[in-house]
């Protein structure tokens, strides 16, 4: 079973969330399924069942620690900030090739699907000279692009599209993680962008009531059922 990159519009947008739960109604259904969160900012150790590696860990039916927040999610920071700005607080630096590295020994080592959680949005910096987007097209995985469903998430989200296209990253599917703030029901922003992503599946994660969307989400990938043109609202 191939892995996958979660990635998206931009940071708080819901990627841990929506990977825990992929993960956590994967492992219902009886599906192996397992994550990483290879960088993480704004780490506390204090609390590290807060983090978003502790998260996915928690959703693996793991238990929450040290050792196992180390496992899945070396390279830690502390400042909130993108990688390379929180690197740089540090003095550390992040080395693409080391990041690749790990990811591909987790991916030959997962025995059934395997999410690859990013950091912040497509395009946000790790270095001096590579983003989120060199990351999953050197890794060539497919991504899925979470997105929200506040006002102005089209734009975004045909935007990072077009960008991670241009660098032949597959976006095997869209997911609308309901925002807060939505100005109208989320199947209705996914219908209206689906005219302008009409071979990419789209997917709704309501923030309430959401155990069927992640299962059937869960089951698709799983099952390589993301085909073109497929919208599944």
């Amino acid at each position: 079973m191939k892995p996958f990159f979660v990635t998206a519009t931009g940071t708080d947008i819901g990627k841990t969330y929506v990977t825990a739960g992929i993960i956590r109604a994967a492992r219902q259904a009886g599906i192996d399924a397992m994550g990483i969160k290879p960088i993480m900012s704004g780490y506390n150790n204090s609390n590290p069942e807060a983090s978003d590696a502790g998260a996915l860990l928690a959703a693996m039916g793991k238990p929450v620690n040290e050792q196992t927040i180390a496992a899945i999610s070396p390279w830690r920071f502390a400042a909130p900030l993108a990688p390379d700005m929180a690197a740089i607080r540090e003095n550390r630096s992040i080395s693409l090739r080391s990041i690749l590295t790990f990811c591909r020994i987790a991916a030959e080592a997962a025995p059934g699907l395997m999410l690859v959680e990013g950091v912040g949005g497509a395009m946000v910096p790790l270095d001096n000279f590579y983003t989120v987007r060199d990351w999953i097209a050197a890794l060539e995985i497919p991504a899925i692009l979470v997105a929200g469903t506040y006002l102005g998430t089209i734009s975004h989200t045909l935007t990072a599209v077009e960008a991670l296209q241009a660098r032949q990253v597959n976006v095997n599917a869209i997911v609308l993680s309901e925002s807060l703030t939505s100005p109208v029901p989320p199947d209705e922003t996914a219908y209206a962008m689906a005219k302008f992503a009409p071979r990419i599946p789209i997917f709704t994660i309501p923030r309430t009531n959401n155990e069927t969307a992640f299962k059937r989400l869960a089951w698709a990938l799983s099952a390589d059922e993301l085909e073109e043109g497929a919208q599944r609202l």
